[in-house]
């Protein structure tokens, strides 16, 4: 009969020893209770936990943890009502205070990001939502890593990842979209248009311009070819009695011709001349063979 009632009280007691020991690895933490109230947190290692008085009541990593935000209805402060999902990481520095301090840490973290989540959404209009994510982000984490401070909570990162209008909404914006696309097409068609008439008229004015340019040249050199002809021939006469006289011949031969003409001229014409001048003998000569022509 002892050895029937002993084996099973060393049975009893092999397993009681055997459950007294704990293996903590790292990154993790366990808390003990004695005789219901807290005691000591393990670390990691080999650690005892007394039968029967000691209860090993939590155990949960400290590591960094991503929690997942379900989609949730916000409304912005324009009223349009958008969907709004996020991802928060965090991380659990005090574990006894999370664990006696909050019932179901994760659930009340969720309630308290998507609490968080509206009224910063409720701040801005439906543009800004997705322009300033960013300042959103960093606002999130402030409020959030105060508010989860006394659960012995440390939050590292908040990041809002889709928001999505109602599909109203989303139909309006690419209504708005199309029409701005529209819009600055029209205006660079426009614009091209104005350029290629500035451009043309450009051209005109500048080929106008070389046009006068050239003919005040030609003008020009016309009149200096004239100067110097002139004076070539005043040159010569001055220098050669001969040519002087030859020209004299040939403006009487021409003078004669002329009334000739004259005299067959029906109303008749009058030539004033000056007959010292040879040159304004040619030139009346000249304009008095137009004339008739």
């Amino acid at each position: 009969m002892e050895t029937l009632f002993g084996l099973p009280a060393l049975v009893v007691m092999a397993f009681l020893g055997v459950n007294s020991i704990k293996v903590t690895s790292g990154g993790q933490s366990r808390l003990v209770e004695r005789l219901g109230k807290y005691d000591r947190q393990l670390q990691p290692g080999l650690s005892f936990v007394l039968p029967v008085v000691e209860k090993v009541v939590s155990h949960e990593s400290l590591k960094e943890r991503v929690l997942d935000i379900p989609p949730q209805q916000c409304i912005t402060r324009d009223n349009v009502s958008i969907e709004v999902d996020a991802v928060v990481y965090w991380q659990l520095l005090e574990h006894a205070r999370a664990y006696y301090a909050v019932d179901n840490l994760q659930a009340a973290m969720v309630n308290l990001v998507l609490t968080q989540i509206r009224a910063e959404m409720g701040k801005l209009d439906l543009d800004q939502t997705f322009t300033t994510r960013q300042e959103v982000n960093e606002a999130l984490l402030r409020e959030l890593d105060q508010a989860t401070d006394p659960w012995g909570v440390k939050v590292t990162r908040v990041e809002l990842r889709d928001i999505h209008p109602s599909a109203g909404v989303q139909q309006a914006m690419e209504q708005q979209m199309t029409a701005e696309r529209e819009k600055r097409a029209a205006i660079l068609r426009s614009e091209g248009v104005r350029d290629s008439e500035l451009n043309a008229a450009r051209g005109r004015a500048q080929a106008l311009l070389l046009q006068a340019e050239a003919e005040a040249k030609e003008q020009t050199l016309q009149a200096e070819a004239k100067a110097a002809a002139a004076t070539r021939l005043a040159e010569a006469i001055e220098a050669n009695p001969a040519a002087a006289e030859a020209l004299r011949l040939l403006l009487a031969s021409e003078w004669m011709a002329m009334g000739q003409e004259m005299a067959r001229a029906q109303g008749g014409s009058v030539l004033m001349v000056d007959p010292q001048s040879p040159a304004s003998l040619l030139a009346a000569l000249k304009g008095l063979q137009k004339g008739q022509t």
